[in-house]
């Protein structure tokens, strides 16, 4: 410990300042910034994944006008961050052998009311016994998954699964079942399946994440979420 007198002289500041300093109530803006930093944590909290753009919108949302540079600054204090996603993953095999369904979609997933269009894709699920594979089937009005299948192998059955889901829950005719060209999706069983409840089968170009974006941002979301932060020990 060093007197007071002592620091001030070293420091090249003035004891009465010091002091000053010491009485004088946080500014407004400190004030303000513990109150967000609090808003902060609540938010980041709640599921302990949201980064600073995801934070941001909440308190946007929550009719606050804040910068997100400013809840990024804040949030690095706080030693707050969001988690990230993998960068690696499988994909599906297209079968040259079948012609593929035409763009219904190209590229806009804007869907007036439900059940008008549906967006389906697969991912997997590792686990200590195996990879677990799972399709489902999103409702591109309300961004729900209406329909969604697991098995432990990569088959036609798997999305037939997921699309009987979907059909049993919301029967639309009509509807615009939107997928990437993997084989599951352009076998002769799914284009008879569709024939059959009167789905319009979509598919978009080979090797393009964008055609399909509204799936490949659910999966982003559910890997990054909830599958990278924790390990399955059984199927």
């Amino acid at each position: 410990m060093h007197l007071i007198s002592t620091m001030c002289r070293v420091l090249g500041v003035s004891s009465g300042g010091y002091y000053a300093r010491r009485r004088r109530p946080p500014s407004v803006r400190a004030t303000a910034d513990a109150e967000l930093s609090a808003r902060i944590v609540e938010i980041h909290r709640s599921r302990e994944t949201y980064g600073a753009p995801r934070v941001h919108a909440e308190i946007k949302a929550q009719g606050i006008r804040v910068g997100c540079k400013r809840v990024a600054r804040l949030m690095r204090a706080l030693k707050l961050h969001g988690v990230s996603r993998r960068n690696w993953s499988v994909t599906t095999a297209r079968d040259r052998a079948v012609r593929p369904a035409p763009d219904l979609v190209e590229r806009n997933f804007a869907a007036a009311a439900p059940n008008r269009l549906r967006v389906a894709d697969l991912t997997y699920i590792p686990t200590w016994a195996g990879l677990l594979y799972l399709a489902v089937v999103l409702d591109a009005f309300s961004r729900r998954i209406v329909g969604w299948a697991m098995e432990t192998y990569l088959c036609t059955e798997l999305v037939l699964k997921a699309l009987d889901i979907a059909l049993g829950q919301r029967r639309a005719a009509g509807v615009v079942h939107h997928s990437d060209q993997g084989s599951q999706y352009t076998s002769l069983a799914f284009g008879q399946r569709c024939e059959q409840a009167g789905v319009r089968p979509s598919m978009g170009s080979v090797g393009d994440c964008f055609d399909n974006a509204m799936c490949e941002s659910f999966f982003a979301t559910l890997e990054c979420e909830l599958l990278n932060r924790q390990s399955f020990k059984t199927l």
